[in-house]
């Protein structure tokens, strides 16, 4: 899939660092959505 700028990106889900679940879906409708991920973090790389 291939998305250009001003489309509306697909649903996701993602496990958080806090046990939690997060969904694209519960943010619509907020200004700004932002995330972040860190690939070595907690890891020993």
């Amino acid at each position: 899939m291939s998305l250009q700028e001003g489309d509306i990106a697909p649903d996701w889900t993602l496990p958080g660092s806090d046990g939690k679940t997060y969904r694209l879906a519960d943010y619509r409708g907020s200004e700004t959505v932002v995330v972040s991920w860190f690939p070595s973090a907690f890891t020993g790389g």
